[in-house]
């Protein structure tokens, strides 16, 4: 998006985006548009769905509780997608956000919370996951928002994994992987798609373990000499991903 838009809000929306078209806000983000930001006719915004691009918008009616923008020209076209997979054991709610708004950030395309047995959390409000995702891309500049999906149990994950997944390769974050450097692990997946799947605090029970580490797409891979905490380690497992075979290259 050009630098000029940079400082304009950005807003998620559902509805299409085209020239001369019109967006009618929900309550809500008409209420933080004039209520909050003060927003007046005339005053200008960026709207993206992850579907049109990123179109510079225009209100055409400062209500607050019904804001109408009329839309004048895309800013920034469509990106694709991102392949890449990111599954991870639930954490307590502040770091839970965290998470989920740094995966996006750093360019996941699908968001999994997964069931361990040393979970700390299993009962997730599945809304406050997806509203974490959009805020990330709203404050970002990503115009593709991850796919964020239900909650799932690692047992049933690795059942269904070739079925769903195909050719995916499985990035498993594992403190005690024998390899020093998780560098040439990596790079040797280079042309597969591939997912990270971090742990919880307490760790994979040694059950889990052996388990990940029976599966044929899985790749154990250390983060060096020091234990990370698991919203750090997906910042930094997702770092070398993008880096290595990713779309930091």
């Amino acid at each position: 998006m050009p630098r000029t838009h940079a400082s304009l809000p950005r807003l998620h929306v559902d509805q299409d985006l085209a020239r001369d078209g019109a967006v009618a806000l929900n309550k809500e983000q008409s209420l933080y548009l004039a209520a909050v930001l003060r927003k007046k006719t005339g005053d200008q915004v960026v709207l993206f769905n992850g579907r049109d691009g990123a179109w510079l918008a225009q209100l055409t009616s400062d209500a607050k509780k019904s804001v109408v923008l009329g839309l004048l020209e895309q800013v920034a076209p469509q990106t694709s997608p991102s392949d890449l997979w990111y599954g991870f054991a639930p954490l307590k709610t502040e770091r839970l956000d965290y998470v989920i708004q740094k995966a996006t950030e750093m360019g996941a395309g699908t968001i999994q919370p997964v069931l361990t047995q040393f979970t700390q959390i299993s009962r997730l409000k599945h809304e406050r996951l997806v509203a974490n995702a959009i805020e990330a891309a709203e404050q970002c500049e990503v115009l593709s928002v991850p796919r964020v999906k239900r909650e799932i149990g690692l047992s049933q994950l690795l059942a269904n994994w070739q079925t769903e997944q195909g050719d995916r390769r499985l990035i498993l974050a594992d403190e005690t992987a024998a390899s020093a450097t998780p560098v040439d692990d990596i790079a040797a997946l280079r042309g597969h798609p591939v997912g990270l799947l971090i742990g919880p605090e307490g760790g994979f029970s040694d059950d889990e373990l052996t388990s990940l580490r029976a599966q044929p797409f899985v790749t154990a891979i250390s983060f060096g000499p020091r234990i990370l905490r698991a919203d750090t380690a997906a910042v930094a497992g997702l770092a070398l991903i993008q880096a290595i075979i990713g779309d930091w290259r």
